[in-house]
């Protein structure tokens, strides 16, 4: 059965594209929206976050800014309230923890959840914080540098 089960969860239905990119430049900071990036082994270039390990890079999935949206106060989110480095869309980010992945020439590798911080807060309203819980996205570590753009394709690296 586990071998099944492995095969399974090893399965994508199509590659994620890149939606959206931003940076951090300093703490409380409001968000940069960027085309392109470059990833060194210590995060996106700009990134106040931009230190090697396990949280080198933060994505949210973009068909979770409308659940997100419908669990808080707001009609819309975007993406800088959330605070996180890329949107990607048309793949399950979960499916990429613990797993190898190419975005543009970046090969990054999912390290766990991201959850959410205080800041939602202050920045979603009441409630914000467990709006987020569930929908905050993957944190990622980065195996091999380069650039990643809007409209880059996101693949696993299986095998």
């Amino acid at each position: 059965m586990d071998g099944h089960l492995a095969g399974l969860i090893s399965r994508f239905s199509k590659p994620g594209r890149v939606e959206w990119l931003g940076v951090r430049p300093e703490r409380k900071a409001d968000v940069v929206p960027l085309k392109s990036v470059l990833i060194t082994e210590n995060g996106l270039a700009g990134d106040r976050r931009a230190t090697p390990g396990k949280r080198a890079v933060s994505l949210i999935q973009a068909e979770h800014l409308p659940v997100i949206a419908a669990l808080s106060i707001h009609d819309k989110i975007p993406p800088e309230w959330l605070r996180r480095n890329i949107v990607v869309s048309g793949i399950n980010l979960l499916g990429l923890r613990k797993v190898r992945f190419q975005i543009g020439s970046v090969i990054l590798e999912g390290t766990g959840i991201c959850a959410p911080c205080s800041r939602m807060e202050e920045i979603l309203g009441y409630g914000g914080y467990t709006a987020v819980r569930g929908h905050g996205g993957i944190t990622a570590s980065v195996v091999e540098t380069g650039e990643v753009k809007i409209g880059d394709v996101v693949v696993p690296i299986l095998g």
